[in-house]
């Protein structure tokens, strides 16, 4: 059974550490904006240690990471965790984390943060949160798919959310351009598609995160999906939904032939594929060659150019929910049950 956290009220405390990549100094002024904006709109923010710092592809040495990540868990006074960004080697940390000991509360993020996020809920059971980073929500106004998180973290156990998707994306990161009044500057038309087909009717429990950082949590007790299912999901079929940060097309597919090899996809309602900067292609062979033949080899629907992952905007997928997603003529929906 899926635990799910204690939904997250106005004037609780968010914790901010960096399990993953710190921020360098020249950036500080980012966390600083984001704290700024979780205050106007009522919550109390703690900052910790290893977000002002990076060196060596992390934000401190692997154990003062997992030590203050796990402070926070512990700590009663905060009710949700969101990390400024993702990073790298997050992996170092994992062996480090006391699991039978982790409190549940909200933990949201993406890219190297979905590695913590997707081996908290495989090995806990415990709900967490695919979405916005910290930093991400430092303007006046926050995009409307985006800004769905608060929902979600506000939800109580039982109840549902509808996300829909977004009207543009974000063709490039446009880090030095102003908040006005939103840090995401929309200007390519969005359309969810659909393998072979138009529209398309999924069901099942939401698992997933970044393909560059989780595809090395298989083989190891971070990545046993197979007792995941049984231990907390009763044997539900799990619907997947997966981003691409830097992989080209062939490394892309060793990945999705990684994860087909190991079993992932032996209990599957389907995949969900979100935008993506990379997946270039490579002697003529393409991401969407890759998505065909794995449709082909697991006889599972798949979805791409969803609202998921490195090309914003994204709406909040929560690992180990319920997910029902309709695509519709190149519209996406999808409701999360919290059961």
């Amino acid at each position: 059974m899926i635990r799910y956290p204690k939904p997250l009220q106005q004037g609780d405390t968010i914790g901010v550490t960096a399990p993953s990549s710190g921020v360098d100094k020249v950036l500080h002024h980012l966390v600083h904006d984001a704290k700024q904006q979780f205050e106007k709109r009522g919550f109390k923010v703690d900052v910790g240690e290893t977000v002002w710092t990076q060196n060596k592809a992390a934000s401190a040495a692997k154990e003062i990471r997992a030590t203050e990540l796990m402070a926070m868990f512990h700590n009663p006074e905060i009710s949700a965790i969101i990390p400024p960004w993702g990073g790298e080697i997050l992996m170092e940390i994992l062996p480090l984390i006391d699991w039978e000991e982790i409190n549940p509360k909200w933990i949201l993020g993406y890219s190297d943060l979905s590695t913590f996020l997707f081996a908290m809920t495989v090995k806990t059971g415990i709900a967490t949160a695919h979405g916005p980073n910290f930093v991400e929500l430092r303007s006046d106004e926050w995009e409307p798919v985006a800004s769905q998180f608060l929902n979600v973290l506000k939800a109580h156990e039982g109840s549902s959310i509808e996300q829909h998707s977004s009207e543009q994306f974000q063709s490039k990161w446009q880090h030095e351009a102003p908040n006005d009044p939103y840090v995401y500057k929309l200007d390519s038309p969005t359309e969810w598609k659909v393998v072979g087909s138009t529209n398309i009717e999924l069901e099942g429990r939401l698992l997933g995160g970044c393909v560059d950082t989780i595809r090395h949590l298989v083989g190891t007790p971070y990545g046993n999906i197979a007792s995941f299912q049984k231990k907390f999901l009763n044997d539900e079929p799990i619907l997947w939904y997966f981003e691409n940060c830097e992989l080209n097309a062939a490394d892309f597919h060793r990945s999705m032939l990684q994860f087909v090899y190991a079993g992932w996809f032996e209990n599957a309602a389907g995949i969900i594929f979100g935008r993506s900067p990379a997946g270039q292609e490579v002697g003529g062979f393409t991401v969407l060659d890759s998505m065909e033949r794995i449709k082909e080899l697991t006889g599972l629907p798949v979805i791409y150019d969803a609202d998921v992952g490195h090309v914003p905007p994204q709406i909040t997928f929560v690992n180990g929910a319920h997910g029902h997603v309709i695509v519709e003529k190149g519209k996406g929906r999808i409701l999360t049950t919290f059961r």
